[in-house]
C-alpha cells in the first residue's frame, strides 16, 4: 500500500541522518543491500502492480526477468521464476536492538521518564483512559493512552474492553555457515524466494526463515527452536533457488514474535473511535522496525495537532477492524 511505503521511506530518512540526529557515534549497522522479491508466473501480474505502487511513491527498484536475474545474481537458479523485483537504494537492513537504544537514550535525554513494569489493569470514565495500574500495584494518570505492546497488544487493549485482532505469532530464523560461498552471494539482497522462504547475509553467515501457513501455526508461544522445521519445510527448497546452500549447516537460530495483524496483516494506527484517547501502533505483522519511527511520528502529531501532517494514515485507523473490512498488503514475509 501507498502508506506502507511511505512509512518505511520515513524509516529510512531516519537512517540517512542518524548522526545528524543522535550524535556522531550513532550506527545501527545498515546494510542497503536492497530486496529482491521473486515471483512465478502465477505471481508477475502481482509483482508488476506491487511495482507500479512503489515507483508512484518514490521507491528505486528494477523488474528483472529471468534472464536479467540469472546476469545480475549468478548464484541464483533462476528455474521456475518470471520476474524479480530488486530494490537498488533504500533497502536493506540493520541491528534492531542499537536502533532501540538511540531511541531510548534521546527520550530519556528529552525528560520522557521509562519506567519497567507489567500493566495490569486500564481504568476508564466518560469515554477516555485514565490511568493504568501495574502489577505492583502502582497507578500512572494519563492524558493519552498509546498501545504500542507488541505482540501483547491484544491483551492490553482487552484491559480497556476492545477486541483487536493483534497477537503473537511465533517465527523461527536459522543462522547458516556456508563454506566456500562466493563475495557475490555475501553480497546478496534480501531475497525472498516464490516460496516465501527468505534470506539474507549476516556478516559472513546467512540468515533464513519461512512464515508458516495458518493452518501451520505454531500453538505454544514459547522461545524454543523448531530445528525440524528448517530440516523438512526450508533447506531442500533453499538449496534448490541457491545452489551453494547445499553446503550449508545450522549454526545457531533464535525465536521472535511477530505483532501479528489477524485481519490483514497491516498496522492499526491512530485512535479508538469511542475511547478517544486510546491509541493504537499495532498489527505491523513482521515490517514494525522499517515503520516504527514514522507511526511514531504519526501518533506524535495527532496528540500535538489532531491530525496528520507527513503522512495521511487514516485507512490504518481501527474504524477498519470494527467494520471487519480488511487493508490487505500483498508482500508480507
Amino acid at each position: 500500500t501507498p502508506e506502507n511505503i511511505q512509512l518505511s521511506k520515513f524509516g529510512l530518512n531516519i537512517l540517512r541522518n542518524l548522526k545528524q540526529e543522535f550524535g556522531p557515534e550513532a550506527d545501527v549497522s545498515f546494510r542497503e543491500q536492497g530486496y529482491l522479491i521473486l515471483a512465478s508466473e502465477s505471481g508477475k501480474a502481482i509483482l508488476e502492480e506491487n511495482h507500479r505502487v512503489q515507483i508512484e511513491n518514490g521507491a528505486d527498484n528494477i523488474l528483472l526477468d529471468a534472464e536479467g536475474l540469472a546476469k545480475q545474481f549468478p548464484w541464483l537458479a533462476t528455474d521456475g521464476l518470471a520476474l524479480g523485483c530488486f530494490g537498488r537504494r533504500g533497502e536493506g537492513w540493520l541491528d534492531p536492538y542499537s536502533l532501540m537504544s538511540l531511541f531510548r537514550k534521546a527520550a530519556a535525554s528529552r525528560g520522557v521518564e521509562i519506567i519497567q513494569g507489567e500493566v495490569a489493569s486500564v481504568k476508564k470514565q466518560a469515554g477516555k483512559a485514565t490511568a493504568i495500574t501495574l502489577a505492583d500495584g502502582s497507578e500512572i494518570a494519563c492524558g493519552t493512552l498509546v498501545n504500542a505492546g507488541g505482540a501483547g497488544a491484544g491483551a492490553l487493549a482487552k484491559m480497556a474492553g476492545i477486541d483487536l485482532p493483534v497477537g503473537p505469532r511465533k517465527r523461527y530464523v536459522y543462522v547458516l555457515d556456508c563454506p566456500g560461498a562466493s563475495d557475490a552471494l555475501h553480497k546478496a539482497p534480501l531475497t525472498v524466494d516464490i516460496s516465501g522462504i527468505y534470506f539474507r547475509p549476516e556478516g559472513r553467515q546467512f540468515i533464513c526463515g519461512l512464515s508458516p501457513e495458518e493452518g501451520d501455526e505454531p500453538s505454544e508461544m514459547d522461545w524454543e527452536v523448531d530445528y525440524a522445521w528448517f530440516e523438512e519445510r526450508i533447506w531442500e527448497t533453499l538449496a534448490a533457488r541457491v545452489p551453494a546452500f547445499e553446503a550449508i549447516k545450522v549454526v545457531n537460530a533464535w525465536v521472535g514474535h511477530y505483532d501479528y495483524n489477524a485481519l490483514d496483516q497491516n498496522a492499526v494506527i491512530g485512535p479508538h473511535p469511542e475511547l478517544s484517547n486510546f491509541l493504537f501502533a499495532n498489527g505491523f505483522s513482521g515490517h514494525g522496525l522499517q515503520q516504527g519511527p514514522g507511526a511514531g511520528n504519526a501518533l506524535a502529531e495527532l496528540i500535538l495537532h489532531g491530525a496528520y501532517r507527513t503522512i495521511d494514515l487514516k485507512r490504518f485507523g481501527f474504524e477498519r477492524i470494527a467494520r471487519n473490512a480488511p487493508l490487505f498488503e500483498k508482500n508480507v514475509i
